[in-house]
């Protein structure tokens, strides 16, 4: 058995069994009755006995006993021990919304191991049994451009709205409407879920309002799913694309270096959030990468793929 686990499970030693009493006058930590409740329930659903789980994961039956009575206080390389034994993931043992039910559990067992072409596949038949499908008439006529900032999304936006002759909607500035201050004062006072909460609502708004329009969304509009999903649900979405250094070279253009401007790694830090949201921004309908291209050259590119978007059965 591993050195380690002595200290970070430790067992009552002033018996043979671990007891499910807590000490007087504590109460038991919430967050670890239910994951002892949850070790216990998985451990009973596969038939096992503590002791077999306790040899299969490599820790005494004391410390495992600790760990379901809510007093044995884990280490994550002992919980990935126990989830091993008792072949589940690490998120069904410490309980996320698909262990919520055998039905969740069951779905995410059939999209297990799936490429990222089939599970799109099925998020788009999910979509259309559920009624959230991209059957929104006006959805093709709604461009929506996503990306970092230094993409180019308010110029090359400005410009493309002015081309189709249609609104053009900055998202940031409608936030920062609906919330009577700045961006980064929203942040500040209320934190990133009240910024959320803004974000989603000013998209679903500027959805209600204009059915022809282009859109320039925040950089990480992708970072809250259910709003990444109302965008691609209702507009036609276009990936703004830029290496990074292009990306910064922009930003540092327009005087902003934000959100790397208190970092001594700025191109560093830079290049994780690309890296982080790549792969959510390539969830687009469309893409135009603009690195190593004019403006001029940008646009033209950009206004091509808008256009065939916009065509009828495009």
């Amino acid at each position: 058995m591993n050195e380690h686990v002595d200290a970070v499970l430790p067992a009552a030693r002033d018996g043979n069994h671990a007891s499910n009493a807590t000490p007087p006058g504590e109460a038991r930590n919430p967050l670890l009755a239910a994951l002892g409740d949850r070790v216990r329930n998985l451990r009973a659903q596969r038939g096992l006995t503590r002791k077999a789980v306790a040899v299969a994961a490599g820790v005494s039956e004391r410390h495992l006993a600790n760990l379901e009575y809510g007093i044995g206080n884990a280490s994550i390389l002992v919980l990935q021990q126990v989830a091993g034994a008792l072949h589940c993931s690490l998120a069904e043992l410490v309980g996320d919304v698909t262990t919520s039910s055998p039905e969740w559990l069951l779905i995410r067992e059939l999209l297990e191991h799936r490429s990222e072409a089939d599970l799109r596949r099925v998020r788009v038949a999910l979509g259309e049994l559920l009624g959230t499908a991209s059957v929104d008439p006006a959805r093709h006529r709604r461009i929506a451009l996503v990306g970092l900032r230094g993409a180019g999304k308010s110029t090359l936006g400005q410009m493309l709205a002015e081309d189709l002759e249609v609104p053009f909607i900055e998202l940031s500035r409608e936030i920062e409407t609906l919330a009577g201050c700045s961006v980064r004062e929203i942040h500040d006072l209320y934190g990133t879920n009240a910024y959320r909460r803004y974000e989603r609502r000013a998209l679903e708004e500027t959805i209600q309002i204009y059915s022809e329009v282009v859109i320039a969304t925040p950089g990480g509009i992708v970072s809250d799913p259910a709003t990444f999903n109302e965008l691609l649900a209702h507009c036609t979405t276009v990936w703004l694309q830029a290496a990074p250094e292009e990306h910064m070279g922009r930003v540092a253009a327009q005087g902003d270096t934000r959100p790397m401007a208190a970092s001594k790694e700025a191109m560093e830090d830079l290049r994780r959030i690309l890296n982080g949201r790549a792969a959510f921004y390539s969830k687009a309908d469309l893409s135009v990468d603009t690195s190593g291209r004019t403006l001029a050259q940008s646009f033209q590119a950009l206004r091509a793929v808008a256009h065939q978007s916009m065509r009828p059965g495009a």
